[in-house]
């Protein structure tokens, strides 16, 4: 063992110059965290002026040709999140990142490939859409069975058409796919009986 570390500390020095360097780039990263960090007091337009002068920074103070990595991907990644990155701050009930969303369909994929057996989802969404959503969301609620009774019933009859028309898209997508010949033969029927003979 003592062999094992005398080795490991003997190789220490040729990390050295890549060692300097992570501890360089740690602390635009630290600056961003601190900047990042949620606050009552904090509004979107000031977070994202912190930020925009901490990219500047960033470029004039990282002018190394080993930095050019960091600062190329630091600037990228900025701009490929900076739109939706500073709403949390105007909008205190809007997640600051999207684990909790990612959590909610990593739960809602577990709960249907348990249902149904199937690894994908596909078609689960383009059936059900928002309902997923909505349903999850007001299995939740205590006072669901108080808030539907107050729904009236042409409401329910329209959504419920919405969520029907959905549905008859999918069936038919399945339908065509299970056997098309058919599928066409019987869309061909249709049509026809619509036309009145003249």
């Amino acid at each position: 063992m003592l062999k094992g570390l005398a080795r490991i500390f003997s190789n220490i020095d040729a990390f050295q110059s890549s060692y300097d360097a992570v501890k360089r780039w740690f602390d635009p990263i630290y600056k961003i965290v601190h900047i990042l960090e949620p606050s009552p007091e904090k509004t979107s337009e000031a977070v994202r002026f912190e930020m925009h002068c901490l990219l500047q920074w960033v470029e004039q103070y990282y002018t190394k040709e080993d930095d050019q990595v960091m600062v190329k991907n630091l600037k990228s990644y900025s701009k490929g999140f900076w739109k939706g990155l500073f709403s949390c701050y105007d909008y205190p009930h809007l997640p600051r990142t999207n684990n909790d969303h990612e959590r909610f369909f990593r739960r809602t994929k577990t709960r249907h490939r348990r249902m149904t057996g199937l690894r994908s989802w596909n078609e689960y969404i383009l059936r059900n859409g928002e309902f997923i959503v909505l349903v999850d969301n007001a299995l939740e609620q205590p006072d669901i069975i108080h808030r539907l009774r107050q729904v009236n019933y042409e409401e329910y009859k329209r959504v419920r058409q919405q969520w029907q028309a959905r549905t008859n898209e999918s069936t038919m997508r399945r339908r065509f796919r299970k056997n098309p010949i058919e599928y066409l033969k019987q869309l061909e029927n249709d049509i026809s009986s619509l036309i009145e003979p003249t």
